[in-house]
C-alpha cells in the first residue's frame, strides 16, 4: 500500500504531518504568509496585555506563583517570570480572557492562544531568534488545522469538544517540538503525548473554564514537546490509531481533509481577527445589526421584532438568553444583537459587563429577538429582518467568515486594535515599540528582549 492509500485508509496519518510540519523553513513560507504570521503574534500580544488583569487570570497567577520554579519567561501585562510550563497557562487564559483573539473556521477555534503562549515561553528560555520562532509558529497552526479538518464537524458541532483546547493540544505540541528540532520520531511522540491530554469542553463556554482551556492546551502542548525531548514514550499514530483521538473524538473522521489545500494556499492566510469582543459567531449579528442601525437611522422604541436567521449550531455555542454577567454577554446572540442595534461600540471592553446586561434598553431590545436556526449555511453567516412599529420590514446580512483580502489594511487595523488594548496598560511608547518589533520579528536575533517589555 503506497502513502496515499495508507492515509485514505486511515493510516500514517500522524507521521505524514509530522513530517509535513519538521520540514519546514522560513524560505518556504511566501512573504505574505509570513505577515499574516506577524500579525497573530501582534494579535495575540494585545489581547493577552489586556486581559491581564481579569479576575481568572489574578486566581492563576496566584496559584503558579504560589508553586514557583525557574523564573525564566515573562508574564504577559505583569512584572516577574515565572517557570515556562506556568506561562504557557498565564498567558494562554490571559489572551483568551476576553475573547477577543483570532480565529480559524479550519479547526474550529482560535489558533494562536493555542500556540503562542508556549511557543514563546519556550523561545525564551531558549533564546529562539524571531525567525525560528516564526517558522515553528506557521508550523503548529498548519498542522493544527489539518487534524481540525480531519474531526469537523462532528467534533465540535455535535459531540460538543471545543477545538481550541483538543486540537489546540497538537499544534502547541507541533511548534514546540519545531522550535527543540526534534527528529521524527519524537515529534510523532510529542503528539502522541498532546493529544492523550487534549481535553475542554464547549458546555464551559461563559465560564472561566473557556479561557482556561487555551492555557491547558498551550500547556500541554509544551510538555509533550519537552517529555518528548527527554525520551518519554507514546504512540506515534495517536491521530489515526484505532481508540486514538480522531476515533474517540469525531463521528466523522475523514484523514484525507488533513491534505486539502486551503483556500490561499496556507490555511494561516485564512486567519480571522476579531473586531468585537464577543464569541466569533455573534459577529455576524453584530456586523448585520449595525448595517440596519446605520442605514437607516431607528431607535430602539421604534423597533417590534426581531428576527435573526442562522446555522443551528450556533444555537449550543453562544445562546445564553438573559446573560447577567459581562463574560455571558459574549456569548448572548440576544444581547449582542441588541448592542449592534442601538449603537453600542462592541470593540470595547467595558461594554460586556453586568450592568450593560443589565440595561433596560438593551433588554427591551434582547427579548425581541427571536432566532430562525437553518442547516446547509455557514455558521459565521447572519441574516436579520427587522420590524418596525410603522409596519415596514429592513433586512441585512453578513458573513465573518470571509479573510481579508488587503493584507496591509488589515496590519493596519491590528495595530490599532492593538494600541486600544495596550495603550492603557503599558503606555504610548512602550505600546509602540511593541509594534515595531512584532514588525520586524523574523529579523530579532532573539525574542527575549520583546517579551520582557510585554511585562507590566
Amino acid at each position: 500500500m503506497n502513502a496515499i492509500s495508507d492515509i485514505q485508509a486511515g493510516k500514517g496519518l500522524t507521521r505524514a504531518l509530522t513530517e509535513q510540519a519538521r520540514a519546514l523553513r522560513l524560505q518556504d513560507i511566501p512573504a505574505t504568509v509570513q505577515s499574516w504570521a506577524r500579525q497573530c503574534v501582534l494579535d495575540y500580544i494585545g489581547c493577552g496585555i489586556a486581559g491581564a488583569s481579569d479576575e481568572l487570570v489574578t486566581i492563576l497567577l496566584a496559584e503558579m506563583q504560589e508553586q514557583g520554579g525557574k523564573e525564566v519567561a515573562s508574564v504577559l501585562g505583569h512584572a516577574g517570570r515565572l517557570p515556562v510550563a506556568s506561562v504557557a497557562i498565564v498567558n494562554g487564559a490571559a489572551s483568551h480572557a476576553l475573547d477577543f483573539d483570532d480565529v480559524n473556521l479550519a479547526m474550529p477555534g482560535h489558533p494562536s492562544v493555542a500556540i503562542l503562549p508556549a511557543l514563546l515561553a519556550l523561545a525564551e528560555e531558549r533564546g529562539s531568534s524571531g525567525a525560528d520562532v516564526l517558522t515553528a509558529f506557521v508550523a503548529g497552526y498548519e498542522l493544527q488545522c489539518r487534524i481540525g479538518r480531519t474531526i469537523s464537524p462532528g467534533h465540535y458541532d455535535v459531540l460538543g469538544f471545543h477545538a481550541t483546547a483538543t486540537v489546540g493540544s497538537f499544534g502547541a505540541a507541533a511548534a514546540c517540538a519545531h522550535l527543540l528540532g526534534l527528529d521524527a520520531d519524537r515529534f510523532a511522540t510529542a503528539l502522541g503525548i498532546a493529544g492523550t491530554q487534549a481535553a475542554g469542553l464547549k458546555s464551559m463556554f461563559g465560564t472561566m473554564c473557556k479561557p482556561l482551556h487555551a492555557g491547558k492546551a498551550s500547556y500541554h502542548g509544551l510538555m509533550a514537546a519537552k517529555l518528548a525531548a527527554r525520551g518519554f514514550t507514546s504512540r506515534t499514530d495517536v491521530i489515526e490509531c484505532g481508540q486514538g483521538f480522531a476515533r474517540t473524538h469525531s463521528p466523522d473522521f475523514n484523514p484525507e481533509k488533513a491534505f486539502d489545500t486551503p483556500p490561499n494556499g496556507w490555511w494561516i492566510a485564512n486567519n480571522l481577527f476579531k473586531y468585537h469582543a464577543s464569541c466569533y459567531m455573534t459577529h455576524a449579528a453584530i456586523e448585520s445589526a449595525r448595517k440596519l442601525r446605520e442605514q437607516h437611522g431607528f431607535a430602539p422604541d421604534q423597533v417590534e421584532r426581531i428576527n435573526v436567521q442562522l446555522e443551528e449550531a450556533c444555537d449550543r455555542v453562544c445562546n445564553i438568553p438573559e446573560p447577567k454577567t459581562g463574560l455571558e454577554a459574549k456569548f448572548s446572540l440576544r444581547l449582542t444583537t441588541a448592542m449592534g442595534l442601538a449603537g453600542l461600540d462592541t470593540s470595547r471592553l467595558s461594554t460586556y459587563s453586568a450592568e450593560v446586561a443589565a440595561d433596560p434598553v438593551l433588554v427591551g431590545l434582547r427579548d425581541k429577538v427571536s432566532f430562525d436556526f437553518r442547516t446547509g449555511i455557514p455558521n459565521t453567516f447572519t441574516e436579520i429582518e427587522l420590524s418596525l412599529r410603522d409596519g415596514s420590514k429592513l433586512t441585512a446580512r453578513h458573513d465573518s467568515g470571509v479573510p481579508a483580502a488587503d493584507v496591509a489594511h488589515q496590519g493596519t487595523r491590528l495595530e490599532s486594535k492593538f494600541a486600544a488594548l495596550v495603550d492603557p496598560v503599558l503606555g504610548t511608547e512602550k505600546t509602540a515599540r511593541l509594534i515595531a518589533d512584532i514588525g520586524r520579528l523574523d529579523s530579532l536575533p532573539e525574542v527575549s528582549g520583546l517579551l520582557r517589555m510585554c511585562g507590566g
